[in-house]
């Protein structure tokens, strides 16, 4: 395949699927939007014109049977993961995977095998592995600058209420996997190793509307973890917030420390007769990450064109679901879990 031919088809046109369709239509080099996707022809139809991309499709079978698409991305509920993968290697089409990977461990295994026989590339979108502080941490990390890691604390609380298929665990495994999906594999590219236990506790306090209809619901959880090689780690998730979006992480080492995370949108600080400081928070993870999507992009085609691995990859994706399914398992036995 020659540089310049990476036709990308976006399934999916909610909004992670509109950030990275907007990457590739105009930022992505050698690459190009081919298509768009979404079950929903109205909106399918609306992104389509947005972007200025010709073909949009409302079955997804449609776009895998179009030649001038060569890379797909796959932005859909979790639950619809695991056949869409599958099928697009069945195609002979490239995938980057949104997280979480897939429901279960086995999914995964699947997605893995199918992306492997087909010789295509699979790369999963945690897209924190490309933002320039995260990567600058591992450097860190990994240059010895805080000593040996010992805790890697990581939070993400989201300020906006759940879509309704997520109240549904079996359709959505709560927030641990929506929420907190990036706060594992931080936890776990920063201690360099895999979680060997965990214990987790939820509770719905926020959405207790839905409590009656969906009762092992939860919109706060915390889950403590330790690593293979001895190393601890904490997760803390949260869905409407309200106050904004907050993404921070601590990395505890037996010399030093790293702090990661920046709770303002902008620089702009208002000092008014009431002596107060005033700042906005920060808004939404489109706006903290914006960069790190274009560069996670951006490398996934760099990875096809230069037929090498991706920097995630789909093992990467399954150890998170295994922690993500441990987790569940914790809260609902209400003990510690082993893997």
């Amino acid at each position: 395949m020659q540089q310049g031919d990476i036709g990308v088809c976006i399934i999916g046109a909610g909004r992670a699927g509109m950030i990275h369709a907007a990457n590739f239509r105009r930022n992505v080099p050698h690459a190009r939007l081919a298509a768009i996707v979404d079950p929903n022809r109205e909106a399918a139809e609306k992104a389509a014109q947005a972007l200025e991309v010709e073909r949009y499709y409302t079955d997804y079978k449609q776009a895998l049977e179009d030649d001038g698409i060569h890379a797909v991305v796959v932005v859909t509920p979790t639950i619809y993961h695991r056949e869409i993968v599958v099928a697009a290697a069945r195609a002979g089409k490239h995938v980057l995977c949104e997280k979480p990977m897939a429901m279960n461990e086995r999914e995964c295994e699947e997605m893995i095998a199918a992306c492997e026989a087909a010789n295509v590339t699979l790369q999963v979108a945690f897209m924190r592995r490309f933002d320039e502080s995260f990567t600058e941490a591992k450097r860190a990390i990994d240059d010895g600058a805080i000593g040996e890691v010992v805790l890697v604390k990581s939070l993400t609380r989201g300020p906006s209420e759940p879509m309704p298929w997520m109240y549904d665990l079996a359709k959505s495994n709560g927030p641990l996997a929506e929420v907190n999906s990036h706060d594992i594999d931080t936890i776990r590219w920063f201690a360099g190793a895999e979680v060997s236990e965990v214990y987790a506790i939820g509770g719905n306090y926020r959405s207790r509307h839905i409590a009656a209809e969906y009762p092992d619901f939860y919109d706060n959880v915390t889950l403590a973890a330790r690593f293979a090689n001895g190393r601890q780690a904490s997760i803390d998730g949260a869905l409407a917030v309200r106050y904004g979006y907050d993404s921070r992480v601590e990395i505890l080492g037996t010399e030093g420390v790293i702090f990661l995370g920046q709770t303002h949108e902008k620089t702009t600080i208002v000092a008014g007769p009431d002596r107060l400081l005033r700042r906005p928070f920060m808004n939404s993870w489109r706006s903290l990450f914006k960069d790190a999507y274009l560069a996670e992009d951006t490398d996934f085609v760099a990875a096809i064109l230069e037929g090498r691995p991706p920097r995630v990859t789909g093992h990467d994706g399954k150890m998170a679901v295994r922690v993500v399914e441990a987790g569940n398992a914790s809260i609902r036995t209400g003990a510690p879990v082993k893997l």
